[in-house]
């Protein structure tokens, strides 16, 4: 008789438990997984299908870390605005709703919300950032990827989620999109984010939000990168603001910069940028002083 095997990351999707192959790879580093009674640590090791597998309880219910990433930096530019999705939802005193769930103050300063809005999530991969809009209050998510069966399956099912897979970001078009977006997130790996801005303008709503992760690995030169980190607190500044510079000569507003809660897998330290089209708010004048504090503010 023949014996089945599958990588143990896959054999933990496969029977439901880990959501998606990279919650199932952190679970392995963590320790939480045994194979026979004895603790796994690669996530290639060959099991057969019959193994018995067990996971420790106590995981996270997000299918990638990123979700982490992506509430750390809503929840810093909630404070900002000083109240959460909730009580805006609530109170209908002194804001005027926007279409798509979009709301502004009466001095034309716009809230960064996620209720009732459709948003374009730019490299969904398994779906972290999806999963955290969708608990938020996103009428619809735009999940976009270039690669293929990433998106964790819950997601891939849930009928608010619309899914764009082998699709890279930087083609994208208004005539792929099935709407408008009012609001973007994106996590991209291995390209600038100012190669995609332009085409992320072109398929989304006029009056939009952007909150975008700046990986500072993929902003500086490859010589500047070394072991693949980048260290010296100079580049990441240089890196956020050259994204930053070049979103302005496009005609966004910069609102604000912070860092992300969690390093890349790699170590490196990443920061989110809130961006904003449209609107009568000119944002943040010094855009240096901002991301200069975000810097010394964040993980060394």
């Amino acid at each position: 008789m023949q014996v089945t095997r599958r990588r143990l990351d896959a054999e933990l999707t496969r029977r439901g438990l880990a959501r998606s192959r990279e919650q199932a790879r952190e679970l392995i580093a963590a320790g939480a997984v045994q194979v026979r009674g004895v603790a796994a640590t690669k996530a290639a090791t060959q099991v057969e299908t019959s193994a018995p597998i067990t996971v420790e309880s106590g995981g996270s219910k997000y299918v990638s870390r990123g979700a982490l990433k992506l509430i750390g930096a809503l929840d810093a530019f909630e404070a900002v605005d000083g109240r959460n999705d909730r009580e805006r939802s609530d109170d209908s005193t002194g804001l005027s709703d926007g279409d798509d769930g979009r709301e502004q103050d009466h001095d034309g300063k716009r809230s960064l919300t996620v209720t009732g809005r459709r948003v374009l999530d730019a490299g969904a991969s398994t779906g972290g950032f999806t999963q955290v809009l969708l608990e938020r209050g996103a009428e619809r998510v735009l999940a976009v990827d270039v690669g293929y069966g990433q998106l964790a399956w819950p997601l891939r099912v849930d009928p608010r989620v619309d899914l764009l897979e082998r699709t890279n970001v930087r083609s994208l078009t208004v005539e792929a999109v099935p709407y408008l977006a009012s609001m973007v997130v994106a996590d991209l790996s291995f390209i600038s984010l100012r190669t995609v801005l332009p085409a992320l303008l072109g398929c989304t709503d006029p009056t939009c939000d952007y909150l975008l992760m700046v990986k500072p690995q993929f902003e500086v030169g490859r010589e500047q990168v070394g072991d693949g980190v980048v260290r010296d607190p100079e580049l990441r500044k240089r890196s956020v603001e050259s994204v930053v510079r070049f979103a302005i000569g496009l005609g966004l507003s910069f609102r604000g910069v912070v860092a992300s809660p969690l390093p890349g897998p790699s170590g490196n330290v990443e920061y989110f940028i809130w961006l904003v089209r449209g609107g009568t708010d000119p944002g943040i004048v010094d855009v240096t002083e901002a991301i200069d504090a975000a810097v010394q503010e964040g993980p060394s």
